[in-house]
């Protein structure tokens, strides 16, 4: 498929997405909940011609963590509801877990086999009208999405156009080069730092006396923006097993592999600091080598 549009999903209203992104991070959704649902959308889009949805542009413009701390000085903890009575009408148990209610936009690369397809007015409306109906059904990150604002076609030159329909948010944008500076900067001090060592740092302010009696605030991550840890994929522990192998997994129809998180770094950038890199900004499946399950802003393959 050669012929590309970008699909833009204006103000998407999401309820309950799953906070706890990995067994080590939390706060906004994994990355893999919106590739995923956009790619579960691909599968059951029904159109005459041939369309493909691929790569993914987070924008988020509100993220609303369902969390509290009982004063200025506590721990903050997860809002946890209580599951509807069972059927024998005694109370459920509670299932630990975070929520958060958020406000994306997603714009989603569209790839069609020939450039006739959605080019006329009825062929792009009804394209529309099933992609709104269809986000609208699935889960996304977990949550359950409440509204759509705008579900836009847009031709593939129309960056300034996407970046404006985007305002006010912040996209979500790899910092690999950002972790790849701050490891080789930890390790002038210490040539035994790594990547992992970066990530404390990243979670650390340091609070240095002056000689006004005064303490001076600094955090490695001054300068760089606003990063964040991430997960960015799965690294498998052993062999994959074949369909219909491994008892009680999610599906037996599929392979199964027991693997581990991966993280990356991040960082949430104004749509217009996008001016040369917006085509980098979206992101997709990379094709898993050595047991590796990568999400990336790598380039298109198509």
């Amino acid at each position: 498929m050669q012929h590309r549009h970008y699909l833009l999903f204006d103000r998407v209203v999401i309820q309950g997405a799953n906070a706890i992104s990995s067994p080590l991070t939390y706060g906004f959704p994994a990355i893999s909940g919106f590739i995923g649902a956009i790619h579960a959308l691909s599968r059951h889009l029904n159109q005459p011609d041939k369309i493909a949805l691929d790569g993914v542009l987070i924008a988020s413009h509100s993220c609303d963590v369902q969390a509290y701390r009982p004063h200025p000085y506590a721990d903050y903890s997860f809002n946890q509801s209580r599951n509807p009575i069972k059927k024998d009408g005694k109370t459920a148990a509670i299932v630990e877990e975070g929520k958060a209610h958020l406000i994306v936009s997603l714009v989603v690369e569209v790839y069609t086999e020939s450039r006739k397809t959605l080019r006329e007015d009825k062929a792009e409306l009804a394209f529309l009208q099933q992609c709104r109906e269809g986000l609208m059904q699935q889960r996304m990150a977990g949550g359950s999405i409440l509204s759509i604002g705008q579900v836009e076609l847009f031709e593939i030159e129309a960056h300034q156009a996407l970046r404006t329909a985007l305002m006010p948010a912040f996209v979500l944008m790899d910092a690999g080069d950002a972790l790849s500076e701050l490891t080789a900067h930890l390790q002038e001090n210490r040539p035994s730092a790594t990547a992992l060592d970066v990530f404390v740092e990243l979670s650390t302010l340091h609070h240095t006396p002056q000689d006004n009696d005064q303490w001076q605030t600094s955090s490695i991550k001054s300068g760089y923006g606003w990063l964040v840890p991430m997960p960015v994929g799965y690294q498998g522990l052993t062999d994959r097993f074949d369909a219909g192998v491994l008892a009680n997994c999610r599906h037996q129809d599929y392979p199964s592999h027991y693997v581990e998180c991966l993280y990356g770094l991040g960082k949430w950038v104004f749509p217009y600091r996008l001016q040369d890199t917006f085509e980098q900004a979206f992101w997709r499946y990379s094709q898993p080598q050595d047991h590796v399950y990568l999400l990336s802003q790598s380039p298109a393959a198509h």
